[in-house]
Formats: structure tokens, C-alpha cells, sequence
């Protein structure tokens, strides 16, 4: 590289963005998750062309249209207010205006009610247009180190703990790396309940503040992450949790001594037998008598 190549900068403030008419059309954009340089020029055209912006949070919007320079008309459309304000956004398509839907952060549509509004849209023969770009499950799961030839977006956990475990076995066996958003305050108690219910060994890791000046990915067990955070401090800015598949079912007998002694070489032997049921797929009593032949054995 030149030294003349080495000093040259680019301010996108200044990059010309061009403003053609938009047809009739719901316009799903995706808006940065915390760093505003994350946005496609595709999208900023998009947002400074279209009739009307429906923002989930008008005041959290207008940050990302001032930062680059967009004035355009404005309305809330979230979670809350979706029933009236649907129906308006709907009469306006069908009027002949572009629409384009942004959410705080991230892609419509995933976590907010934005969904409703596509199906009513599809149902009416109005035309969807997805203009992509960043995404927080996305971003966490590159991130993590984990299987991504196959996940499943679960978004958030019950808040209740009933619930909460009832939803957590039905993804119990899904062959898939499973990601969910959790909030900060509720990050140490749903870890603990994952751990119980999902197992203790299973791989995860903990994406926070992603692109933002203090971004984390944190990996470990979900029993290690648990105890981290069961000690740590609450956390800080916004929370994804990915954990891995469930580990593959071990086969042969010694290969299951093998892990029974293991386990509990780091937990009782109670507990240790229901981490091998939940990794082989076998019953807990049964591990659990066997584990303690092998102690009385000598083995452990």
C-alpha cells in the first residue's frame, strides 16, 4: 500500500446516496444492532425514499435518520399500539405509498410484532420487500464457535420458571444450536435453569453489547456460564445466548463408564447421573446404579 493510499479516508456522511421513487411496497429494513456505520447503502436509500418510516421506537430512530441526514415522516408501530396503528399503515400501502418498517435494532420482524403487519400486507396483495442486513442472532452465532449448519431462533424465555422449564424441554432434544435473547437482570437465573434442563455440559456462549465499544462473546459450559454469572455483577447492554446441539448419545457401555466416572469426578453422583441421562438418552436410576458399582468397584 502507497503512502498516499495509506492517508486516504472516506466519510460516509458525505457519500451521495440516491433517492429514486420507491414503488408501492412494505419495505422491511434492517437498522444496526449498536455500531450505526452497520447499515447497507441499500437501506439508506431505501429509508430516504420512502414515504413513511415505521419506526418501533420514533426516538431511537431518529438517532440512525439524523446520523445520516434523512428526513422523512415518521410513526410508531410496535407491540403496544399494533392493533390502531397496523390498520393505518395498511391504508397507506394500499394507497399507492412505500412503507418501509425498521425495528430499534436488527431486522424486522424478529422479537416484535412486525409480523402481523407482513401477513395482513401478504393477504391484501401488497407487495414485501426485505432490504437485509444486521442481525443480533446472527452476529452471536458466528461469534460463538459453535455448530452453524443448523439452528433454531428461540427468542425470548418465559419469564415464569414453570414455564420457563416446560419450554426449555420441549428444545431439549431439537438437533439444532439453539439462540435466545435474554435480558440482563433474568441472564444468571435462566443460565441456572438451562444447566438443569438442558445439562450442565453442554456447550454455550454469551454474546453482549455486540458491535458496540464493549462487546463480549463469553463461551464455556452452560454449568460454567451459570456459575459465572450466578457471582458476576448483572451485566450491561443487550444479551444473546447460543448453546450448542445436544452432545451425540455415547454408544458402548464402556464408552458410558467412561463418562459416568468423569462426571463424577466434578458433581455428586446424583447429579452426575442425570447429566449422563441427558447426554446419552439414558435412564437416570439405571446410570445412577451403575455409577455406583463402578465406585464400589474401585473404579472412582
Amino acid at each position: 500500500m502507497s503512502a498516499d493510499a495509506a492517508k486516504r479516508t472516506y466519510v460516509i456522511g458525505q457519500t451521495e446516496i440516491a433517492v429514486r421513487p420507491l414503488q408501492p411496497a412494505l419495505y422491511l429494513v434492517a437498522t444496526p444492532i449498536g455500531n450505526l456505520a452497520d447499515i447497507t447503502l441499500r437501506a439508506l436509500e431505501t429509508l430516504a425514499a420512502a414515504d413513511l418510516v415505521a419506526c418501533e421506537d420514533t426516538r431511537v430512530s431518529r438517532v440512525l435518520l439524523e446520523r445520516y441526514g434523512i428526513r422523512r415522516r415518521t410513526t410508531a408501530y410496535h407491540e403496544h399500539n399494533a392493533a390502531e396503528a397496523g390498520p393505518k399503515l395498511i391504508a397507506a400501502l394500499e394507497g399507492g405509498q412505500s412503507v418501509a418498517l425498521i425495528s430499534d435494532a436488527g431486522t424486522p420482524l424478529v422479537s416484535d410484532p412486525g409480523y402481523r403487519l407482513v401477513g395482513e400486507a401478504i393477504e391484501r396483495g401488497i407487495r414485501v420487500v426485505p432490504i437485509p442486513g444486521p442481525s443480533a442472532p446472527l452476529a452471536a452465532l458466528t461469534a460463538s464457535g459453535l455448530p452453524s449448519d443448523t439452528f433454531l431462533f428461540a427468542g425470548f424465555l418465559p419469564s415464569k420458571a414453570g414455564q420457563r422449564q416446560t419450554r426449555l424441554e420441549e428444545l431439549l432434544a431439537v438437533p439444532a444450536t439453539l439462540i435466545f435473547f435474554e435480558s440482563p437482570r433474568r441472564l444468571a437465573e435462566t443460565l441456572g435453569a438451562m444447566a438443569k434442563v438442558l445439562g450442565a455440559a453442554r456447550p454455550a456462549a454469551i454474546g453482549r453489547e455486540l458491535t458496540k465499544t464493549f462487546e463480549e462473546m463469553r463461551p464455556g459450559t452452560l454449568g460454567a456460564l451459570a456459575a459465572h454469572y450466578a457471582e458476576a455483577d448483572t451485566p450491561k447492554g443487550e444479551i444473546v445466548i447460543c448453546v450448542g446441539p445436544p452432545l451425540q448419545r455415547t454408544e458402548g457401555p464402556a464408552d458410558i463408564d467412561r463418562l459416568l466416572l468423569s462426571l463424577s469426578a466434578e458433581m455428586p453422583t446424583s447429579k452426575a447421573a442425570a447429566e449422563a441421562a441427558k447426554m446419552t438418552g439414558g435412564q437416570k436410576q439405571a446410570l445412577y446404579r451403575r455409577l455406583l458399582e463402578l465406585k464400589d468397584a474401585g473404579g472412582g
